[in-house]
């Protein structure tokens, strides 16, 4: 690989973290606003949004090992990664203007499918490219943790960013003003997400250099049953799936839990989730420092206890009491990102191992496999809703819902993350590589040259 600084400048960084601003100001709604707007504003109903959300996901799960081994083929002057962030600009905007601005008043399913494999299909692109980027800017384990730190700091921003604009747009109307549509808070985070595109993932490709390995990797489906044979690679998959999973559900439900079940006003129900994703920018300096200080793997450990106990917190917190729902909703959230920022950087760590075992440089592939089990998590929180209509719980604001539905939505939204994230942490502790093996592979990989 050709010459790779070990330690990248803060503006060279936060230039590469720029398009974390529209792509998770995209990823929030997808989870969070779309499922509700399309089951409420837009009459599908919460079953069969939660059946479309889930087979669109468990379909894009297939494109990130395809697009793995193609990024792994490509070599151009122009960088390896770099090309595909660049081409996921037209299919993203296309994609989230249909989403966000629906003609109409009501929309099908066939229409909420369509676009949706669509914006997916972008932002599999996008996210896959500029992960696998971020992992070879540096060969160095402490400033790994350091690269996607700004890369999930950039999520958060985006994230509260986009979570703002809802209150804003109330806060513009004045007091006394009528409730703020949902569909004009939708379709002002779909223009903010369109505008900001262009304009961020250009300033990273011009801004930011793109190391290249000496020969392109040609690698084959073959390859991904080979890299489970390592056991970092499975002990990463499984939690990332697990500790994805809850904070998928927590975005999914957190509406519903907070309006139904603690009885919160529309307007402080999204309070307390931009509180939640608010924590989460303290967290991913917080994990950085951490990781530091214990390693990678114990800090995520650490942080899957931590998210598991602070879920206790949210059950405890009394119906209608907006200031501790708020403090309960910090401690949730000041973990929550501890996954994006150390698993992708260990991650980064196992492309070291891969490449002293195989010789190849196969980094779009693993990071393939995180983002496909990442998907998982997520596609497997949206399903949440198809038991919750089972259980008789209605969609609709200010509908009068039974102590079973109440009580499965309690289920989902509290108890099934706490049992997800235990295991998460029990998994990852065992974790082999840590700082003073990965400094060994690298010292092997540059005796090899």
């Amino acid at each position: 690989m050709s010459s790779v600084p070990v330690r990248h400048s803060n503006a060279t960084l936060a230039a590469f973290a720029a398009p974390c601003l529209p792509m998770a100001a995209l990823g929030l709604p997808l989870v969070v606003n779309l499922p509700h707007f399309y089951a409420t504003s837009m009459g599908i109903g919460l079953e069969a949004v939660g059946m479309i959300f889930l087979i669109v996901r468990l379909i894009d799960i297939v494109f990130d090992p395809i697009l793995g081994s193609m990024m792994d083929r490509t070599r151009t002057r122009f960088g390896r990664f770099k090309p595909w962030l660049v081409s996921s600009i037209g299919i993203m905007g296309l994609a989230t203007w249909m989403l966000f601005l629906p003609p109409g008043t009501s929309a099908s399913g066939l229409y909420l499918g369509g676009w949706l494999l669509l914006v997916y299909l972008g932002f599999s692109i996008s996210v896959l490219a500029q992960t696998s980027w971020a992992s070879v800017l540096s060969p160095d384990y402490d400033q790994r943790s350091r690269i996607y730190g700004f890369w999930t700091t950039g999520n958060v921003v985006g994230i509260l960013m986009v979570a703002a604009l809802p209150t804003l747009l109330t806060l513009l109307a004045g007091k006394g003003a009528p409730p703020v549509p949902e569909t004009k808070s939708v379709a002002a985070m779909g223009l903010f997400i369109v505008a900001l595109l262009p304009l961020t993932i250009g300033l990273a490709v011009w801004k930011v250099p793109e190391p290249m390995p000496d020969k392109p990797t040609h690698g084959s489906v073959m390859d991904y049953f080979q890299f489970l044979k390592l056991a970092s690679v499975r002990r990463l998959m499984w939690t990332d799936l697990l500790f994805g999973l809850a904070p998928g559900i927590t975005g999914a439900l957190a509406l519903y839990y907070f309006r139904s079940v603690k009885g919160l006003s529309p307007f402080e129900s999204q309070l307390l989730v931009f509180g939640y994703f608010a924590a989460g920018l303290a967290g991913a300096a917080l994990w950085t420092f951490v990781a530091g200080k214990i390693g990678k793997h114990k800090a995520m450990a650490t942080a899957g206890i931590l998210f598991a106990v602070s879920y206790v917190g949210v059950w405890l917190a009394p119906a209608g009491n907006f200031g501790l729902g708020m403090l309960s909703m910090i401690g949730v959230g000041i973990p929550f990102c501890a996954n994006q920022v150390l698993l992708r950087a260990m991650l980064a760590d196992v492309g070291d191992e891969d490449r002293l075992i195989s010789g190849k440089d196969r980094t779009g592939m693993l990071f393939a496999l995180l983002t496909a089990t990442n998907k998982v998590g997520y596609a497997l929180a949206a399903a949440t809703f198809i038991p919750l209509g089972w259980a008789g719980f209605i969609s609709k604001e200010d509908a009068l819902q039974t102590p079973e539905a109440l009580q499965m939505l309690t289920i989902l939204f509290v108890a099934l993350p706490i049992g997800l994230l235990l295991v998460a942490s029990w998994v990852i502790f065992s974790f082999p590589l840590d700082k003073a093996r990965q400094e060994e592979i690298r010292a092997q990989l540059e005796a090899r040259g």
